[in-house]
């Protein structure tokens, strides 16, 4: 029996917690971490009498997207009411967008072992979140925290465009990237501030018709993302080819097993009975809020790569790193305002800054070195002015104490050794007390000279030009 060839098709639906101080249809307060319950207003709990009124700022952040995917926009679009009951849910329904929504078809590009893929975007809705299940603190029971009720949700409804986990987990981080660069979302996905749904289904090579799918749930991990689709490929596989049929249901993943397993059975959209919201009116786009939109619109990580790349010599892996958060690509501009070279600045940020963050589990925003200082400190190195191991002492220095580069450079004499006669003497004085290694140097063994050079070094304090060094070395080892 021949093997298939099988064929994996993946689609997303992320789901973007919009950072506006309030909620979608209410005033109360949209904060992360408050105490249970103490954020929800009569809105989100489904009062009688209540009446829902539209967030302008959530509006706003949708019309942004929008346009730096180049999408469809909806000059009028309107709200629905999505009807399904769970307990996080008071009302019976979820306030959100069908047929009529504020975002249409755009194109994602992304970039996955260097080719270039573009993404097809369905959709972007705006609805209001559902609260949340504590499962914890309880023993045999459920709390229920609606803190998160009604906050405003932008959802971004991929085409089934994906191929691979790999390509999944790109294109989730790069849609990370993209509405961290907008300012719509902070992106934290330990906070549940982006969230991402699969779509998964597989075929054989060459079919046009796509196979069943099934719906693995709220998944906020980059990692394991790209894990859950790996296993539910595998799985769906071994079903078909032991003669079985998928099921169309809702799994879970937990990553400790490594393994999705069955939630519930997946909804139609008929079985949500969908119908307009009775409540809030239909929402006209105005030139003037799409002006307000078009103008938040900034350089987006994709023109920003491509930029580093032509313009500045950069890699793809350097580039790759500098772009993919937006405050390591400002910190990265505001170190090169300083006028020092790219290539030294993105080797600095990837290395010694990137390890300092991490160690001391900061951000780059918190980050105790400023740029103008990081700049300034490369620009020291390059003039001369210091040896690369000084920097690494400086550098520790701002990170510990504070301060400014030039200031610490003079306080502790850290300048490099100028003075040609001083080095020169220096050098003279290490050949002459090692008569054994000048011996062994003289008989061709060359890797001596990294001895003389270490001792050189050590009487200059790590302060003389490792160049000037050598070159003065051969010139005294010379028989």
């Amino acid at each position: 029996m021949a093997t298939v060839d099988w064929e994996s098709v993946i689609g997303l639906e992320i789901h973007v917690q919009l950072a506006t101080r309030s909620k979608i249809f209410s005033g109360a307060e949209a904060a992360f971490g408050a105490p249970p319950n103490t954020r929800a207003c009569a809105v989100d709990l489904g009062m009688p009498g209540v009446l829902p009124v539209l967030n302008r700022e959530a509006v706003r952040m949708a019309l942004t997207f929008g346009l730096a995917i180049d999408a469809e926009i909806a000059r009028t679009c309107r709200f629905d009411r999505k009807s399904y009951f769970y307990p996080d849910l008071p009302k019976g329904y979820q306030i959100s967008q069908f047929d009529q929504p504020i975002v249409g078809a755009g194109v994602v590009e992304m970039e996955v072992d260097g080719a270039t893929r573009r993404i097809g975007i369905r959709r972007a809705h705006l609805e209001e979140d559902a609260g949340k299940s504590l499962h914890e603190d309880y023993a045999d029971m459920t709390g229920i925290d609606l803190n998160r009720a009604g906050t405003p949700l932008l959802e971004v409804v991929s085409e089934p465009d994906l191929r691979t986990p790999a390509e999944a987990a790109a294109f989730f981080r790069e849609m990370h990237a993209v509405v961290r660069y907008l300012g719509i979302c902070d992106g934290n996905l330990n906070e549940g501030s982006m969230r991402c749904d699969a779509n998964v289904s597989v075929r054989p090579r060459g079919q046009a018709r796509f196979g069943e799918r099934t719906e693995i749930k709220n998944l906020n991990s980059f990692r394991f993302l790209r894990q859950a689709i790996a296993h539910e490929i595998d799985r769906q596989i071994g079903v078909l080819e032991s003669g079985d049929s998928v099921v169309r249901e809702t799994r879970l993943y937990d990553p400790r097993d490594d393994e999705t397993r069955p939630m519930r059975g997946k909804e139609l959209s008929d079985d949500y009975r969908y119908f307009p919201d009775p409540d809030l009116l239909p929402v006209r786009v105005t030139s003037e809020l799409l002006g307000e939109a078009r103008a938040r619109v900034p350089e987006l990580p994709r023109a920003k790569r491509r930029r580093y790349r032509e313009d500045l010599g950069l890699s793809d892996s350097d580039t790759g790193f500098l772009t993919g958060d937006p405050d390591v690509a400002a910190y990265f501009e505001a170190t090169l305002a300083t006028g020092c070279g790219a290539k030294p600045a993105a080797n600095w940020i990837m290395d010694r800054v990137a390890a300092s963050l991490n160690r001391s589990g900061l951000d780059v925003s918190a980050c105790p070195v400023a740029p103008e200082q990081l700049g300034r400190l490369i620009a020291r190195i390059e003039e001369g002015v210091i040896s690369g191991k000084i920097a690494g002492m400086v550098f520790d220095v701002l990170w510990e104490e504070g301060g400014e580069v030039d200031a610490i450079i003079e306080a502790r004499d850290l300048r490099r050794v100028s003075d040609a006669g001083e080095l020169a003497r220096i050098v003279r004085r290490v050949v002459a007390d090692h008569p054994e290694q000048v011996e062994q140097f003289r008989a061709g063994k060359e890797k001596v000279l990294g001895f003389f050079v270490g001792r050189v070094m050590r009487e200059t304090e790590g302060k003389a030009d490792p160049g000037r060094v050598n070159a003065l070395l051969r010139d005294a080892l010379a028989p």
